[in-house]
């Protein structure tokens, strides 16, 4: 094995029981995982060193929503709905329009440049959907190329009804021959998806595709309570979904539901902010005992943004969240989200995905929204190509 000290950390940010006290503070990698952690003092030997100068250091974000196999441009769209015009969901066909007609190469070359715009602003874990295919090849094709470049694959042929057809008949396609085909073919696709709200699908049809995908072994993700309120929620904790994304629109029940249940509500607050919703209701659902994750829900459309540290920004300063409750969020809530335990911390074990920011402190990320504070990146204990700021490792005598 080899191991890197990361050593000289003003503040460290480790979601672990225990504090690693008071004093610089230092993480030990062995390979892929950390080994250690503690005050500097007390750090065991390691082959490299990295000081970081007072840096503050966290777990790499954890991004459990993203819709990155697409194609096409909405810039259009976006000029539209600032200059007034309400977001409905009805871009979504224009995504799916251009991402049909573009060549694998394309669509691949496209993720893998978010993939890498992610990580560069400290994420280190990533999730992303299927959902504008519409078709079994499209579909299928999307979870492959999806699976050759995140960590986690969400299957969202529910993403709404492609025109020639009707809900009914595309429903039997995405609970049936889609699903079969996705979960025979594509491989590494762990969750499926539906887009539960007025103009998509409803309840009873939310359901429906949850239970299919639990029959053929994928985990529940439900897009619901999105653009007002609706059953989506209720759908999700019924059954047993990981997580409901959006969760804009909640009312006490809602809330509730939650609270008493083991689904994660993810927040997509820079979403609400593109399109004109309210703030989430994250306060209320922390102070009920939910538990709350943070995530980009990077598109093309409704929310064209990477930077997890702006969804942290706009949870403390809009939805009421303190910078340590919405940092938690945005790394061992994601990580609840997607039913991980070895993202999301930096416990012992857990996969050396280390942030270092250009701050002695996490509230930086409040204070100073939209400035771009990461220094240092490692994820599963290898240097991502992502510094600012000079920072290098020394061979250990």
């Amino acid at each position: 094995m080899t191991s890197l000290l990361v050593t000289g950390i003003g503040e460290l940010t480790t979601h672990d029981d225990e504090p690693a006290g008071p004093g610089p503070c230092a993480v030990v990698i062995e390979d892929e995982h950390v080994a250690w952690t503690g005050r500097a003092r007390d750090a065991p030997a390691a082959d490299t060193a990295v000081d970081v100068g007072g840096r503050a250091v966290l777990p790499g974000w954890v991004d459990s929503h993203t819709h990155l196999v697409f194609a096409g441009d909405r810039g259009e769209e976006f000029a539209q709905r600032v200059a007034g015009r309400p977001y409905a969901a009805s871009g979504i066909q224009d995504t799916v329009d251009a991402t049909r007609a573009a060549s694998d190469d394309d669509l691949a070359a496209r993720l893998r440049r978010h993939v890498d715009e992610a990580a560069r602003q400290g994420t280190t874990c990533l999730e992303t959907k299927t959902g504008y295919g519409l078709t079994v090849a499209d579909e299928v094709r999307a979870a492959r190329i999806a699976a050759a470049a995140v960590d986690e694959v969400t299957y969202l042929g529910a993403h709404l009804t492609p025109a020639g057809t009707t809900p009914e008949e595309y429903l039997d396609l995405v609970c049936g021959p889609m699903l079969d085909a996705v979960v025979e073919e594509a491989g590494h696709v762990r969750w499926i998806d539906v887009f539960c709200e007025d103009g998509a699908f409803g309840g009873d049809a939310a359901a429906r595709v949850l239970a299919a995908g639990a029959a053929r072994g994928l985990g529940g993700r439900v897009h619901g309570n999105q653009l007002g309120p609706g059953p989506g929620v209720g759908v999700a904790v019924a059954a047993g979904a990981a997580s409901v994304d959006h969760a804009t629109h909640l009312g006490d029940a809602d809330i509730d539901a939650l609270a008493g249940s083991s689904t994660v509500a993810t927040l997509l607050p820079a979403c609400d902010l593109s399109t004109g919703q309210p703030p989430p209701p994250a306060r209320r659902l922390l102070d009920a005992g939910a538990t709350v994750a943070l995530a980009s829900n990077a598109n093309p459309g409704s929310c064209y943004t990477t930077s997890m540290a702006l969804c942290v920004a706009l949870a403390v300063l809009q939805c009421g969240l303190s910078v340590p409750e919405a940092v938690r969020a945005a790394t061992l809530g994601g990580a609840r989200a997607l039913r991980r335990d070895d993202v999301g911390h930096l416990r012992v074990g857990a996969r050396a995905d280390l942030h270092v920011l250009d701050a002695p402190t996490v509230v930086h990320l409040a204070q100073r929204p939209g400035v771009p504070l990461t220094a240092a990146v490692w994820r599963a204990g290898r240097r991502v190509p992502a510094p600012r700021c000079p920072i290098t490792e020394e061979a250990r005598p």
